[in-house]
């Protein structure tokens, strides 16, 4: 005996696929660009990108050096 559940009722007839209204936009295609990557800057050719902070007063200067104080140094 198997312990696999009875298979249910099926269907006489597979259903119908849905109607798109004419009202509905086609997805158009993206258009394809060919030119150069490297003549565009990435987000790592900037200092923000490698982790840099814009200049500061001593006061963001010492939030910082707390912020970025490793546990064992608390």
């Amino acid at each position: 005996m198997s312990t696999a559940p009875a298979p249910g009722p099926r269907e006489s007839k597979p259903p119908e696929p849905r109607q798109k209204s004419p009202q509905e936009p086609r997805p158009r295609p993206s258009a394809l660009v060919f030119d150069d990557p490297l003549d565009r800057q990435s987000a790592d050719d900037t200092d923000q990108g490698w982790g840099e902070r814009a200049p500061a007063s001593s006061a963001s200067d010492l939030a910082r050096f707390l912020d970025e104080k490793p546990p064992h140094h608390i």
